[in-house]
C-alpha cells in the first residue's frame, strides 16, 4: 500500500507550495521516488521544480473540474506504486474537493489499497481564521479513513487565538481523532531564513541545489541546511509519512 498525499487549503498564499516541496524533498531523501502532480492552474511553483519531476494536470476547465484530466489523474494514483504527492491551488479547492466526494474519489483510492492523507496549512496572523475554516472543511468533506496532516505556519503571525495554542483550539479539538500529524515549520526570521526560503522557491531550486550551489553565500547555505534539519526532523516524527 503507498500513500497519496494531497495538499489542500482554500487560502491562497499561505504555503500550500512550500508543503508540498518540501513533502517530495523528505520522501526523496530517504530513497523514494514520489509521483509529484500540480494541479494548480495559477501558480505553477510545484511543477517548476525540474529536480522533483512533476506532472503538470490541469484539472479546471472555465472554474468546474475537467473530467478527462481528473479521470486521468485517478488513474496516475491509483495505479502508482510509489507515494503520490499532488499540490493543488486555492481555486481547485473548492471545485475539486466537491468533486472527489461527488465521484467518490477517496473510495477508489482506498480500494485500490492506498491511504489518502490530506494536508492542510494553518498559519497566523490576519488569515487564521480562514485557515482554520478550511481546515474544518476538509475534516467534514474527507471522512475516515482518509486522515489529515495539519502544517502550522508562524510566519504570518502565532498561531494561537485568546491565548490558546492550535492544539487547544475548539477547531483541532473537534476532529483530532481525525488527525495523524502536526507539522510545525520553524518561526523563520524574514529578513534571513524567510528570505532564503523564498528565494529558493522563486528559482525553483531544491534544498540541497541550493544547499549545494556554490554561487550562494556560505551563511545562506548554512541557513537553508537548518531549514532542512528543521522540516525534516518534523517529517520524520510523522509516522504517517
Amino acid at each position: 500500500m503507498s500513500n497519496v498525499h494531497i495538499v489542500l487549503q482554500g487560502k491562497g498564499g499561505v504555503g500550500k507550495s512550500l508543503a508540498a516541496t518540501m513533502l517530495a524533498q523528505f520522501l526523496k531523501s530517504r530513497g523514494e521516488t514520489p509521483l509529484c502532480i500540480d494541479t494548480d492552474p495559477t501558480n505553477a511553483t510545484f511543477s517548476g521544480f525540474k529536480a522533483l519531476n512533476v506532472r503538470k494536470l490541469a484539472l479546471l476547465e472555465n472554474g468546474d473540474i475537467n473530467s478527462r484530466n481528473f479521470d486521468a489523474m485517478m488513474e496516475l494514483i491509483v495505479g502508482s506504486k510509489d507515494t503520490v504527492v499532488v499540490d493543488s491551488g486555492a481555486s481547485t479547492y473548492n471545485p475539486l474537493s466537491s468533486y472527489m466526494f461527488d465521484n467518490a474519489a477517496p473510495e477508489v483510492i482506498a480500494d485500490h489499497g492506498h491511504q489518502l492523507i490530506l494536508h492542510t496549512i494553518i498559519v497566523g496572523g490576519q488569515h487564521l481564521v480562514d485557515t482554520l475554516s478550511g481546515f474544518a472543511a476538509i475534516a467534514e468533506a474527507f471522512p475516515a479513513p482518509a486522515v489529515i496532516v495539519v502544517w502550522l505556519n508562524p510566519y504570518h503571525g502565532p498561531i494561537e487565538t485568546e491565548g490558546k495554542t492550535f492544539e487547544q483550539m475548539k477547531a483541532y479539538r473537534e476532529v483530532k481523532d481525525r488527525v495523524a500529524a502536526i507539522v510545525k515549520l520553524p518561526d523563520l526570521k524574514r529578513e534571513t531564513f524567510g528570505a532564503d526560503i523564498q528565494e529558493m522557491l522563486a528559482e525553483r531550486k531544491t534544498l540541497e541545489e541550493a544547499i549545494a550551489s556554490e554561487t550562494l553565500p556560505l551563511m545562506q547555505r548554512h541557513r537553508l541546511g537548518r531549514v532542512r534539519d528543521a522540516v525534516f526532523g518534523e517529517l520524520t516524527k510523522a509516522a504517517i509519512i
